[in-house]
């Protein structure tokens, strides 16, 4: 069984309106998962240079991010990034181009993560409904072309408040959804916005909305997570 993790973390930028990468790893130690999607994982102007700098990571986790061949200081693809354990094995890894008006993508690696070998798709979609389902599409068909069989597990923020419509009922064709429950705003969550999805060879073992006290000031959002095994 593994356990994965999605986090919108704002550019470490919380509740108090302060920044400080420092408190999302805290609360990324609290969760101990294995494999983890950040969405806003960069800054937004200049060099996006990653928040969560290379020494935080080395010095102060138990994760490695995937190095998606981005040489502006990124520390992974239009903000969007995987964190995987340092024991973990990247077979292949990619970006993915995201129909939109302004710059978006998603980010996925095949992975060997003890025993378990899985791709992780990490995503943060467009608030605009029709882009969200472009968006959608250009993923589902870049896991329909992967060459590679491989069971799969998608998780960001896609932006979605209506649970079976627009892109939701896209995704649902193929993938189960992980019963997470609402992880934004982190103050007071309400809005299911950000979503674990898994292809049929996973089962969900167990899902939740990780909600201490640090998570409710590091970021706007909460993390979600999910335990996973061979279904």
């Amino acid at each position: 069984m593994i356990r994965v993790a999605s986090y919108n973390m704002r550019k470490a930028i919380g509740t108090d309106r302060r920044r400080n990468p420092e408190r999302i790893l805290e609360v990324l130690r609290e969760i101990d998962a294995d494999v983890i999607a950040l969405q806003e994982a960069d800054r937004r102007f200049g060099a996006r240079a990653a928040v969560i700098t290379p020494h935080l990571l080395d010095e102060h986790s138990d994760w490695k991010a995937i190095a998606f061949g981005v040489r502006n200081g990124s520390m992974g693809w239009h903000g969007n990034a995987l964190l995987v354990r340092k024991s973990s094995t990247v077979l292949e890894c990619q970006t993915i181009h995201l129909p939109a008006l302004e710059p978006r993508g998603a980010v996925s690696a095949d992975l060997k993560v003890g025993d378990v070998t899985l791709r992780a798709i990490g995503m943060h979609l467009d608030l605009s409904g029709l882009w969200r389902r472009k968006q959608a599409a250009a993923v589902l068909s870049h896991v329909e072309g992967c060459t590679r069989p491989c069971e799969t597990v998608m998780m960001g923020d896609l932006n979605e408040w209506t649970r079976a419509a627009g892109c939701l009922r896209d995704f649902a064709r193929d993938f189960a959804f992980a019963d997470t429950g609402p992880s934004f705003h982190a103050r007071r969550p309400v809005g299911r916005l950000d979503r674990i999805m898994v292809s049929p060879g996973l089962k969900i073992v167990d899902c939740g909305v990780h909600m201490t006290a640090a998570a409710r000031k590091a970021s706007d959002h909460l993390p979600i997570w999910a335990d996973l095994s061979p279904a």
